[in-house]
């Protein structure tokens, strides 16, 4: 059978713009590698952002394809307008090979690059798929509500209306989404996980216990995540402030950064070290590699009170290493954890988080347990090469005429 060419449009993979792009690059490693019965060559363009503001471009060759994993990735200039991850030369490379391609799979609404790649695919004929990242959830349109009502009349609403497919990654995700008016069909297929190999747990707790100068007497809490005002840090923040003035131990892990938003970042730093908890708290910025591998290896808990997660690959990636998880009933990927018992599934409020968070800690038994629940779980539902399959399955069936 014929591969079909799929073709990967993202405004970046910088690991430091967090899910999306382990994404892009877990799937596409997947769906070279799968062995249903549609084979697919696959290649990846976007752009050397790295960090909106203060970080240099990624270190790339520019304008070439790359191997890797199977796949080949394609990095472009991003300019002008670095801080939007636009890029004038993905778009001229677009327009001159989309016919080479079967289907692409834009990730992004609302990003210039993803826009006018979409509007590109449309006026070369190439069938495309439009991915939102939550964008289209009512809470994060809020946001600038009159200007993103008027980008989607003229820009967003036309590139979806002619889309194969808008991809959800999750029931949760399709039902609160707004559509501007479009019958376009949905499609929900979820992320997947690849992790790392995970250093043996004591070795890795005693590690990153020496590291980061944890107590041994006080369990790991992790936030390994964007540091963003919809993480729900005004809820995070007080339950942790709660816990210590009840003095239940604990230590809180802060993995994460914001390259978009530097001032929001330093807040959240500054309450943290100006808090009477300060010295029961580390933050460690971004982390990856061998260090993220051994963090994810030694926490006991990991918290994400999100107020709106399309779908939490971070939840996902914890899941798999063996940690329960404390969520918000915001991050959609909350009916799996619940009906597997794999953690704690609480609404935004502090008092619920609070309780939540003690309980998770004061019960070292439980903790383990829904730790083992929360892998099974993972492993069943989030596994790439089960996912890519389901992928490749819908490329086709997008691709073929009704009759």
């Amino acid at each position: 059978m014929k591969p079909l060419k799929i073709l990967q449009i993202v405004p970046s993979i910088s690991l430091v713009y967090g899910g999306p792009s382990q994404m892009v690059q877990g799937l596409s490693a997947a769906l070279v590698r799968q062995s249903g019965n549609v084979p697919c060559q696959v290649t990846i363009i976007t752009t050397d952002s790295n960090g909106d503001v203060d970080e240099a471009p990624l270190n790339v060759p520019l304008g070439q394809p790359m191997a890797q994993d199977g796949y080949d990735v394609i990095h472009f200039r991003c300019a002008p307008f670095r801080r939007y991850k636009f890029s004038i030369s993905l778009l001229n490379w677009l327009w001159a090979n989309a016919y080479h391609y079967d289907m692409a799979h834009i990730h992004a609404l609302f990003s210039p690059v993803s826009t006018a790649a979409a509007t590109i695919c449309r006026w070369r004929h190439l069938p495309y798929i439009m991915r939102p990242l939550g964008t289209l959830d009512p809470a994060d349109l809020n946001k600038k509500k009159q200007l993103k009502r008027l980008y989607a009349g003229c820009l967003e609403r036309p590139n979806l209306a002619k889309a194969r497919a808008i991809h959800f990654t999750s029931e949760l995700e399709a039902k609160v989404s707004e559509r501007f008016g479009v019958s376009t069909p949905e499609m929900i297929v979820p992320l997947g996980v690849a992790l790392p190999k995970l250093p043996e747990r004591t070795s890795a707790q005693s590690a990153i216990r020496e590291k980061f100068k944890i107590p041994a007497e006080r369990p790991i809490v992790l936030f390994m995540s964007r540091i963003d005002p919809k993480k729900g840090f005004d809820l995070l923040l007080p339950a942790l402030e709660k816990l210590h003035q009840r003095n239940q131990p604990f230590h809180f892990l802060l993995c994460g950064a914001n390259p978009q938003d530097r001032a929001y970042e330093n807040s959240i730093r500054q309450q943290i070290e100006s808090s009477a908890w300060a010295s029961w708290a580390t933050l460690s910025g971004f982390v990856s590699g061998e260090l993220k591998a051994q963090i994810l290896s030694a926490a006991d808990v990991f918290v994400l009170p999100s107020y709106y997660e399309n779908f939490g690959i971070a939840v996902a990636e914890a899941m798999a290493a063996k940690i329960p998880v404390v969520i918000s009933d915001q991050v959609h990927i909350w009916p799996a954890i619940e009906a597997d018992n794999a953690g704690w599934v609480v609404p935004t409020e502090v008092e619920a988080l609070t309780a939540a968070l003690a309980e998770a800690l004061a019960a070292d038994a439980v903790r383990s347990q829904r730790g083992e629940n929360a892998q099974r779980c993972a492993q069943e539902n989030y596994s790439w090469d089960a996912i890519a399959q389901r992928m490749a399955t819908v490329y086709q069936q997008l691709l073929t005429p009704t009759q």
